[in-house]
């Protein structure tokens, strides 16, 4: 029996369902809180534990959660006590990826629906395996292929040793780990030394062209200078159209149900494994036609004449793709943020670059800052208005307070943090359905 300490950690819960999957048996431990991650476990049947050194016995093997030490956690303390099996998060996804051909999605912003797009093609066609980042995991051991979203903070993602590896981009992130672009642009260089067979590259990212690989490489992007180029681009209100071109071939025009230039990228991400796969292109570009998206990745409810979007952005980057996508499908609409910053060492290394994209918005509504893993008291004088003192249209709000949404007509309320927002969201629909 494999116990997960913080099993409702988006990575746990997706190798949690992987091992249950594979017929192993699993169970773990989290807060009592609701977390969106629960609904894969819940309908696996696993069982989720509150906190409690009693879960702890003899004879299990323990998935410790990145979040959680001895000092912080009463089972970790119990299970070093007892002197069990621990492995970490990363290890135990080592020793899983190791039964498969694994192919690593990495990059600072777009891995986990670039490997949700991969798994849902790869999947159609041939048989996937998968770990997503937004909780969700499968396994049998009838496939071939293992796609494996793989994170680089504190270096986690060189547990890993990939047959293929996609980098979609690399910027400073993480700062209260990585000490500044030539530490992050070091991970990665290792992270693609590990690959066994080609990496597969944005080459549009400025970063991302500085690594040295012995091995094959194929540059994906829209500039003339790679490998796997989009050209003919049209960019409509229904998504996004565009011909494909592979060593100055021309393939096939694909189309997708998708929006903005980063969906486009990672779409060539996909297009380029399965060409060196040799898996039918035209069946690939079937199967792209019918991605839905990631979980909290631009995921809309449409409430009378509004539109809400909950999505996972924190970093400037991601902010501005998800802004610029909401343009794209509804350029008719007002566009409302509603931005949680997400952790005080990221607020304060890129606060000056979130102001500038969160002007793009006709209004915008800035939470008080969610420390995570960092103490407020570590980051004194702190607070949202280091963001929002700079935008003239803005205004703090706070999970009670969606009643300051309820007279927005006509428009798209993008919900930005990697944080749950459900409650602010779910009560500002109350609200608007009980309208007359």
């Amino acid at each position: 029996m494999y116990h997960f300490i913080g099993i409702k950690g988006s990575g746990m819960s997706s190798l949690a369902q992987i091992m249950d999957s594979l017929g192993i048996e699993v169970q773990g431990s989290d807060v009592s809180k609701h977390f969106f991650t629960e609904e894969g476990l819940i309908k696996r049947g696993i069982k989720i534990l509150e906190f409690s050194k009693n879960n702890i016995k003899e004879g299990l093997t323990i998935v410790q959660g990145n979040a959680y030490n001895e000092e912080n956690n009463e089972e970790v303390k119990k299970a070093k006590e007892l002197n069990l099996k621990i492995l970490s998060y990363q290890e135990a996804v080592g020793e899983i990826s190791k039964m498969f051909s694994t192919i690593c999605i990495a990059g600072c912003h777009g891995k986990t629906t670039t490997t949700a797009l991969i798994s849902h093609v790869l999947n159609d066609i041939v048989g996937c395996n998968y770990l997503i980042g937004d909780g969700t995991g499968y396994a049998s051991k009838e496939n071939k292929y293992f796609a494996l979203e793989s994170c680089e903070y504190k270096r986690h993602f060189l547990s890993y040793e990939p047959v293929y590896s996609i980098i979609t981009n690399i910027e400073l992130d993480h700062v209260d780990y990585y000490k500044n672009i030539d530490d992050v642009m070091d991970a990665y260089q290792s992270f693609i030394n590990n690959t066994h067979k080609c990496a597969i590259v944005n080459g549009d990212d400025e970063n991302t062209r500085k690594l040295k690989f012995d091995k094959k490489i194929m540059y994906y992007g829209l500039k003339e200078n790679n490998n796997v180029i989009a050209k003919n681009i049209e960019y409509k209100e229904n998504g996004t159209e565009f011909d494909v071109y592979i060593d100055n071939k021309f393939i096939d025009r694909f189309k997708l149900k998708l929006f903005g230039e980063h969906m486009l990228s990672n779409s060539l991400a996909v297009i380029t494994l399965c060409y060196l796969e040799n898996i039918d292109l035209t069946k690939v570009k079937e199967s792209l036609q019918t991605f839905k998206g990631a979980k909290r990745r631009f995921t809309e409810t449409i409430v009378k004449d509004n539109v809400i979007v909950d999505d996972y952005a924190h970093h400037p980057t991601e902010v501005l793709a998800t802004i610029n996508s909401a343009k794209q499908k509804y350029p008719n609409k007002k566009i409302i943020a509603v931005f949680e910053p997400h952790t005080f060492s990221r607020t304060i290394r890129f606060h000056n670059e979130l102001i500038e994209v969160l002007k793009k918005c006709d209004k915008v509504y800035i939470m008080d800052i969610y420390g995570a893993r960092e103490k407020p008291e570590n980051y004194p004088g702190i607070t949202y208005h280091i963001i929002a003192d700079k935008i003239k249209n803005s205004e703090n709000i706070n999970r009670n307070e969606a009643y300051k949404l309820k007279d927005y007509k006509n428009s798209v309320i993008l919900f930005m943090s990697p944080n749950d927002l459900s409650t602010l969201e779910n009560e500002y629909i109350k609200i608007k359905e009980n309208e007359l």
